[in-house]
This record gives structure tokens, C-alpha cells and sequence, in this order.
């Protein structure tokens, strides 16, 4: 029974609910694995599709920008159309969009469908959340967060192994072929078993302002986030443009959503104390998982030359190690353990894993980095789970539908500020780190000149001239300082996301928690 609507409400059980939950969990990880399963194959499609490496980051950019404008419409949606229709259409719109993706023989065709995928993509991922979270008693709802919790952290770990993996064996078309037959039995699926939301009213009215602002606003956010750092940020008359776009659009949307009685996003929401603290903890979720997966592929291959494939194989233990974790920690919610020391001591283990990598050498191999990220897994799952639940505790029906899609959204942005604020870092401590190498690397070092020497001698043995010779000594030497300059960098950078990551402790401390009696007092949007 749902006391607030006083309507009864049965919950699917047996081979029903975890049919339905296997059905919104695919469908969530095929959107987070899409959103990154291209970025290790952005170099054959260019090639492939005859565009340069500046325009194919719109590949990326597309998908990523029409992702987060739709993510927090999909409450609204969803009640517009139904859920059931809206999931459904998601997962078709998902799966076509995928097979014209493969198709592409242009750049700007690619980077369409790549849009129009990432609106079928946003969709899917909160309408399974609420899906998910609706096929479990209000007791339960830290169980819900854990299942769901499994897609975000695996889809971002598993996207660029697969993507590697496909690209390498088959061709890139194949990372968009793949989603077909998914999509395909998940329409079929989502057709069958799911349903619409107990208690959704169809607006009656549409914000079509509110939504213009909201895509002029939230676009154009993640625009600067993601092209900020190849356009220089705001030296770029390009990105002034659209920062101006941003604040306007914003500003514009607050009021808007403030002043109507039916608006497109209720962020009125936000006067819900623990939702404002929840959504700054998705926020730094979203910029420490999508961070430290950004940073360490870098690390690894740039500093120590590992591959790809080898880069994303090595990441799945560490991803599989948080998918135990998850249910355990579902399990300590459950039966009332404070969430907040869950989240405290995830943010500890998190602090060190990155903190051992910050004392990473040219010598370190495989066997170095396996405890660490057996305490990133353990850690990220201590947290996911408790700030899903306590973002959207003491909420209901739309109401929670709509925090679930902001929540959702809030991580998606950590994550972009999180990668370009990590690119910031990494440009400008390669420059110092480099300007102070340099000053060492001089014709009056006699430590310089006997390096040099045995270069030229080793290259002249192997019969290059002395002036090829020279000319490899030093290709060889501005070889190594890149690679070390690049390990100084990657090695402090991990330290500063490490430090960053203890600000969720603070943040955590300021959230009001009542151990609830007789199980959990939130009511789930099914």
C-alpha cells in the first residue's frame, strides 16, 4: 500500500521481477558502455571515415550532449507517454540509432546518429533506475541502488575494453553492430514486462519553454566541458560563446522552472535538504569514478606502454571485485547500518588506492597496481549505493522519478568537469615538469653529454653516420624526458584527485541521517 495515494501496489516477484530487473540493467550498461566504448577506436574511425582528429571528437562530444539534456527530461516523459511506451521507444530509438551509427560513411552523419543515439541512451538510464527501484519494496531500496549501482560502475570499465577488443578483431563498425541484437531482445523485454508508473499523472500541459532553456543551458555545459580543452578554453571566442549561452540559458531556466505550476524539471526539489547534499556527492561520484578511469589508461600506456586491450583487461578485476561488494553493502543498509560511514569509509579506501598509484616508477608492472584497484572496487562500491539512496530518501512517485533523472544528470556533469579539470592539471604540470627537466638537459651538464655519447656510440655501432647518429640521439632523448615528464605528471595528478576525493567526508558529515525503525521509511516510484 502507498500511504500517500492510499493505492496498493504489488510488486512483481519470481521469474517476473528479475526478468524485468535483467531487462533495465542491460539497458542501462548498454548506455554507459556506449558512452565510452568509442574512445579507443577514435583513431580507425577518422581514418576510416576521412575526417582529422580535432573533428572526430564530435563522435564523442554528440553522444555526450544529447545525453545529459534528456536525462533529466525523462520523468516528464515518462509520464507524458507512459513508461512503458517511453522505455521501449528509448531501447528502439537506441538500437536504430546504433545500426545507422555502424553504417556511417561520413563524419557528420556518424556524428548525428551519435546525437540521436545519446537521446534514446539518456532515456534508458533513469527510466531503469526507476524501473528497478519500482520492482522492490520501499524496504528494499537500498537493494534497488545496489543493482543499479553495478551498471554505472561496470559500463564506464567495461566500454573502452570492449571497444578495444571489437576494434582490434573485427572493425569499429562492429562496437555499434553489437548493440542490435540487445536492443532487439530488450524492446521485446520491455514491451512484456514493464509497466507504467502506480500513480503517474500525463501532464496536461508541456513546458516547451522550460525545456528550450533547459537545452540551451545543460547543452551547452557540457559543450565547454568537453571541447574546452582542444579549443585552448577561454581564449577560444568559440567557447566565450557558448559559456555566455550557458549562464543565460541557466539563469533563465531557474526562473522559468520556479514560476510555472507544471514545469519540465521540478527543481524545486532542491529544498529538500538531503537532496541538495546528495546531488553534490553524485556530482564528486561522477568526477572520481570517471576521473580515475580517464587518467590511469593515460598513465599506463603513455608512461609504461601498455596497449589497450591490455589497459581494459586489467581494469575488469577491480570492477568485478565492486560488483560483489555491492549486494553486501545493500545488505548492511538493509539492516540499518549508518550510511554514512559506509560512504566515509569508501572515500578512505578510494584516497589510498590513489594514493599508492602516486608513488607508481617506470619499473612498476601489473603486479603493482592490483591491490590498489582491488581498494578502488571495494571503495567505489562503499560509496555508489549509500549516496543513490540517501540522493532520493524521503521521496515518492514523481517526485522521486524526477530526483533519480537530476541525480542522474548531476553525475553525468561531475564526470565531464572531472575529465576536463584533470586535463587542465595534466597541460599545465607538463609544461612545469618539463621546463624544470630541461634546465638540467644542457651542453654544460656533464651528465647530459655522457648520456648523449653513449646514444650516438650505440647508434654509430649499429653503422648509422655520426650526423644520424646525432640526429637519433637526440629523437632519443626527447623520447625519454616526454616519458618522464609524463609519468611526473600522471603520478602527482593521481595524488590530486586522491585529495579531492576526502572532500565527500565533509559533505557527507552535514547529512541529516534518523536510523529509520521498522524498516526504511522511503517510498519507491513504481
Amino acid at each position: 500500500m502507498n500511504p500517500a495515494a492510499g493505492i496498493k501496489i504489488e510488486y512483481p516477484t519470481g521469474a517476473t521481477k528479475w526478468i524485468l530487473i535483467l531487462t533495465a540493467i542491460s539497458c542501462a550498461l548498454l548506455e554507459l558502455i556506449d558512452a565510452t566504448i568509442v574512445n579507443v577506436s577514435l583513431r580507425e574511425i577518422s581514418g576510416s571515415i576521412g575526417a582529422t582528429t580535432t573533428e572526430i571528437a564530435w563522435v564523442v562530444t554528440a553522444y555526450a550532449v544529447s545525453n545529459v539534456i534528456i536525462i533529466p527530461l525523462t520523468s516528464m516523459l515518462s509520464d507524458f507517454f507512459g513508461r512503458k511506451v517511453y522505455f521501449t521507444a528509448s531501447v528502439i530509438i537506441f538500437t536504430f540509432s546504433s545500426l545507422m551509427c555502424g553504417m556511417s560513411t561520413s563524419l557528420w552523419m556518424l556524428v548525428f546518429w551519435r546525437f540521436v543515439q545519446g537521446l534514446g541512451g539518456g532515456g534508458l538510464l533513469s527510466t531503469a533506475q526507476t524501473i528497478i527501484i519500482g520492482a522492490f519494496p520501499p524496504e528494499k531500496i537500498s537493494t534497488a541502488n545496489a543493482i543499479f549501482g553495478m551498471g554505472i560502475i561496470l559500463g564506464p570499465t567495461f566500454g573502452p575494453t570492449l571497444g578495444g577488443l571489437i576494434t582490434d578483431n573485427l572493425s569499429w563498425n562492429w562496437i555499434f553492430f553489437v548493440n542490435i541484437p540487445i536492443g532487439i531482445l530488450a524492446t521485446v523485454l520491455a514491451w512484456t514486462y514493464v509497466g507504467d508508473r502506480i500513480g503517474a499523472v500525463k501532464p496536461k500541459r508541456i513546458d516547451y519553454w522550460g525545456i528550450l532553456f533547459l537545452v540551451i543551458s545543460v547543452g551547452s555545459i557540457q559543450f565547454v566541458l568537453e571541447e574546452g580543452t582542444s579549443k585552448d578554453w577561454f581564449e577560444s571566442t568559440e567557447i566565450l560563446i557558448v559559456s555566455l549561452m550557458a549562464f543565460i540559458g541557466l539563469i533563465a531556466f531557474i526562473i522559468r522552472e520556479l514560476s510555472i505550476d507544471y514545469p519540465a524539471v521540478n527543481i524545486g526539489l532542491y529544498r529538500s535538504y538531503n537532496l541538495a547534499l546528495g546531488s553534490i556527492l553524485n556530482f564528486l561520484l561522477g568526477l572520481m569514478l570517471f576521473g580515475s578511469v580517464f587518467i590511469f589508461p593515460l598513465f599506463v600506456q603513455i608512461s609504461l606502454g601498455w596497449t589497450a586491450t591490455q589497459t581494459g583487461l586489467f581494469m575488469i578485476p577491480g570492477a568485478i571485485f565492486t560488483a560483489f561488494t555491492m549486494p553486501m553493502i545493500g545488505m548492511m543498509l538493509g539492516k540499518g547500518v549508518n550510511p554514512k560511514r559506509i560512504i566515509i569509509v569508501g572515500a578512505v579506501m578510494t584516497f589510498f588506492f590513489l594514493y599508492i598509484l602516486s608513488f607508481a616508477s617506470p619499473d612498476s608492472s601489473e603486479r603493482n597496481f592490483y591491490f590498489p584497484f582491488i581498494l578502488r572496487g571495494i571503495g567505489m562500491a562503499c560509496m555508489m549505493s549509500p549516496i543513490l539512496s540517501l540522493a532520493i530518501s524521503g521521496l515518492q512517485g514523481k517526485d522521486m522519478a524526477q530526483a533519480v533523472g537530476l541525480s542522474n544528470m548531476i553525475r553525468q556533469l561531475g564526470g565531464s568537469v572531472g575529465i576536463a579539470l584533470i586535463n587542465v592539471f595534466l597541460i599545465n604540470k607538463n609544461a612545469e615538469v618539463r621546463g624544470n627537466m630541461l634546465s638540467y638537459v644542457t651542453d654544460y651538464s656533464q651528465q647530459t653529454q655522457e648520456r648523449m655519447m653513449g646514444i650516438k656510440q650505440s647508434f654509430m655501432l649499429k653503422g648509422y653516420s655520426l650526423q644520424e647518429a646525432e640526429m637519433l640521439a637526440n629523437r632519443s632523448m626527447e623520447g625519454v624526458i616526454f616519458k618522464q615528464q609524463a609519468l611526473l605528471s600522471y603520478v602527482q595528478g593521481f595524488f590530486v584527485v586522491g585529495i579531492s576525493i576526502l572532500l565527500i567526508i565533509p559533505v557527507v558529515l552535514l547529512i541529516r541521517y534518523k536510523k529509520p525503525s521498522g524498516g526504511a521509511k522511503v517510498v519507491d516510484a513504481h
